[in-house]
Parts: structure tokens; C-alpha cells; sequence
């Protein structure tokens, strides 16, 4: 006979830095903030979503299942201590994927730099 469960597990860290600052360090449209990571989204969104997802520590396949990047822009939300929620998460991806895609790569590419 086995014993129940008393405790839920606890949350998993990303190897990326943890922050509480409370904002995006750069806005939806700086696009013009890392230019190159940007032509990347625009030209290969697939490619950046891969980066982004295996520099915050995922596999890198996330980016391809459907949903996968709303799941990942939620997770780094609240390990960054970042205001909104899941259904903004969502309709960020599904009304600016590609803008939001370079917003989280720069983000992403930011905190591991300081780390």
C-alpha cells in the first residue's frame, strides 16, 4: 500500500537569472533594441523560438507545439516577477507572436547576460 501525497512538489528554477524588478526590460515594439535578433523573428520565427526556448532552459522544441510559447512567455513572466496574466500571455502571442517573440528573446538573452 503506498501513502498519500502531503505536499505538492516545489517549483523548478531556471538557469536564468531570477528577478523581481516588475518590468519588461524592453518595450513590444523595440524591435530597433537588438536589430539582428529581430530579422531573425521576422525571417525565421521557428529558429528564435527554439533559441529562446533552450536559453531559458526548456527543450527546444517548445516553440513548435501549439501553445508552447504562451506556456513559456507565462513561466518567464512569473520567474521574472513580471505583472499580467495567463490571458494576456495568450492573446500577446496570438495578436503580436512575432513582436513578443524578439521581446522575449531580448529578455531572455538580458537576464542571462547579467547572471
Amino acid at each position: 500500500m503506498t501513502e498519500p501525497v502531503t505536499s505538492q512538489p516545489g517549483a523548478t528554477v531556471s538557469p536564468v537569472t531570477m528577478s523581481s524588478e516588475g518590468s519588461w526590460s524592453t518595450g513590444r515594439y523595440d524591435c530597433c533594441a537588438d536589430l539582428p535578433m529581430c530579422c531573425v523573428g521576422f525571417l525565421c520565427p521557428h529558429i528564435l523560438s527554439c533559441y529562446v526556448s533552450h536559453k531559458y532552459g526548456e527543450n527546444c522544441c517548445l516553440g513548435m507545439v501549439p501553445g508552447g510559447m504562451t506556456a513559456l512567455r507565462t513561466h518567464m513572466r512569473l520567474s521574472y516577477g513580471l505583472p499580467g496574466t495567463v490571458c494576456q500571455d495568450a492573446l500577446s502571442i496570438f495578436c503580436c507572436g512575432w513582436c513578443e517573440l524578439c521581446r522575449m528573446a531580448r529578455e531572455v538573452h538580458t537576464r542571462s547576460k547579467s547572471s
